[in-house]
């Protein structure tokens, strides 16, 4: 039986090439947008790669919207006929400094990088839970391992969720369901299309995808992507706070 999975944010570039991935194994699909222009783009490939055999739906949302995800879960779920995998993959980056201006701003951004994959989470789980299996894996970041003056607002919002699914993952750990935490460093894709990029940092799209798979293959609890990002952010928390708040970073 092929694995029924449920993608939120399935328009972001990291999302849209795990679920080619898994879509090219036969894995049944539910993905969940908020741009119906998108979506629709994301769903054509996807059928597409999946074959005539394949099971491919969509679902717009935003999931901004905390209140809506129960009837929006119940809806997923009933669209796969069960569940077995969820990737929670959406999320903005937003102006740190229009953020430091704007409290209002900065609390949509909480919502939107934070509060809803924690909702998310929690109905994912509570799910699984009454099930006895599935496996969960919830896109943070590498910004969420230390405070930054450069984004700060988005690394709290990662920091969050990464310790809310660490807890979540102590909790449910004893029932054999998998809590992954994925923490890709620098990744090229439209939400950083403002940012100068080159050098060894930056990763695919395609290769965050690949480590993402094989993590939930794996049955990892946390990963970072691609992988020397753990010794970089191992450093980077060791550095002492008096000399870490005089950094530029």
């Amino acid at each position: 039986m092929s694995s029924r999975t449920l993608v939120f944010g399935a328009t972001s570039a990291i999302a849209h090439a795990t679920a080619r991935l898994w879509a090219e194994r036969g894995h049944a699909l539910c993905l969940v947008g908020r741009s119906q222009d998108k979506l629709d783009g994301v769903l054509a490939d996807l059928q597409v790669r999946a074959g005539s055999a394949g099971r491919v739906v969509a679902i717009r949302a935003d999931l901004d919207d905390v209140a809506a995800h129960p009837a929006l879960m119940d809806a997923a779920v009933q669209a796969l006929g069960g569940l077995d995998l969820v990737l929670i993959a959406h999320g903005t980056l937003p102006d740190n400094e229009r953020c430091a201006q704007d409290v209002n701003l900065t609390l949509r951004e909480m919502v939107t990088n934070g509060l809803s994959a924690v909702s998310l989470s929690t109905l994912a789980a509570q799910r699984f839970e009454a099930q006895g299996h599935g496996s969960l894996a919830v896109i943070t970041s590498v910004a969420g391992d230390r405070g930054r003056q450069s984004n700060h607002t988005y690394g709290a919002a990662k920091g969050m969720v990464s310790l809310f699914l660490q807890g979540l993952r102590n909790r449910l750990q004893p029932k054999g369901i998998q809590v992954l935490t994925i923490k890709p460093g620098f990744v090229d894709t439209p939400m950083t299309a403002h940012i100068k990029k080159g050098g060894p940092l930056w990763a695919s799209p395609q290769q965050i995808a690949a480590g993402i798979v094989k993590a939930v293959d794996r049955k990892k609890d946390v990963v970072y992507l691609p992988g020397f990002w753990r010794l970089i952010m191992t450093i980077i928390r060791l550095i002492p706070e008096p000399v870490f708040k005089r950094l530029k970073l």
